[in-house]
């Protein structure tokens, strides 16, 4: 199977959809060669298949953020890494009928609100790009005999792993923070919704980001979120999605190398309620 594929959407015609691993600014075939299917919710047939990360291809997304945040990036000076931000949101823009295509597509959204969560996600880009060199430290006086600063750094490696009902912000809310604070990120989309995350990987190389940088990985939490959580080299892991799963990668951080962790968890399987509803039942 090849790393990319062209298809069709009802608003914006054909393109090229990449279906492999953003690895180190290259789309790659997972190292077991393993590939799972993307089902359209409206009709519930198949849009196109993508290649599975494994652990194989986490330790390698892993080992390329390491040597980009070692290498070369650290030398990026904030104003830059800004200006690469802002690049990438004005590249949201001018792709946002066909991100915003895909987002319907893959997610089921309506095309409207879809184009709605492009442009908020382009505005947290470019939000984020003006924050990049407004990143401070901070001198306290603490006696004439000592010099006393606090120095802000770049974490390192984060692990980032999103959720499927907004694909697109959730992908531009994880990595422009991370970003602009001079981090590499690894970054699992939603099996059910990798497509536009995808997409979105060829405006990184695009914009100009290093290899390295940002790299964008399809697959499953039981197995690679679950070695991202569990890595030995990821510095900081960012989660939205259930409460359950929320816990387990707690303790898969704890358990490893006591990464820093951030979730955002809950907000699932509402309950619509009628008049004639049992209340108790429902409660």
């Amino acid at each position: 199977m090849s790393t990319s594929i062209q298809l069709e959407t009802p608003t914006a015609g054909k393109y090229e959809q990449p279906t492999g691993l953003f690895i180190n600014n290259e789309f790659v075939k997972g190292v077991d060669g393993k590939t799972f299917e993307v089902i359209n919710p409206s009709n519930e047939k198949v849009i196109c298949s993508v290649h599975e990360a494994s652990e194989k291809d986490v330790d390698i997304a892993v080992a390329a953020a390491r040597k980009a945040f070692e290498g070369d990036w650290r030398k990026v000076t904030p104003c830059d890494r800004g200006k690469l931000l802002v690049k990438l949101a004005d590249l949201f823009d001018e792709h946002s009928d066909k991100i915003a295509a895909i987002e319907s597509l893959d997610n089921g959204k309506a095309f409207t609100m879809a184009k709605g969560d492009v442009a908020a996600a382009s505005g947290c880009l470019r939000y984020y790009g003006g924050w990049a060199d407004k990143i401070e430290g901070k001198v306290v006086d603490t006696s004439p005999d000592t010099f006393n600063y606090i120095k802000k750094e770049a974490i390192g490696v984060c692990g980032q792993i999103i959720p499927w009902n907004f694909p697109i912000l959730m992908w531009a809310w994880k990595i422009g923070p991370a970003v602009a604070c001079g981090n590499t990120v690894v970054i699992k989309t939603a099996e059910q919704t990798p497509l536009s995350a995808l997409y979105a990987a060829t405006l990184i190389k695009e914009a100009g980001f290093l290899p390295g940088v940002v790299n964008v990985i399809s697959g499953f939490g039981k197995i690679a979120g679950a070695a991202i959580a569990s890595h030995m080299d990821v510095d900081k892991v960012a989660f939205t999605g259930s409460t359950v799963v929320g816990r387990q990668i707690m303790k898969a951080a704890a358990g490893s190398n006591l990464k820093k962790v951030t979730l955002e968890l809950g907000g699932k399987s509402p309950n619509i309620v009628f008049d004639d509803a049992d209340i108790d039942n429902a409660i």
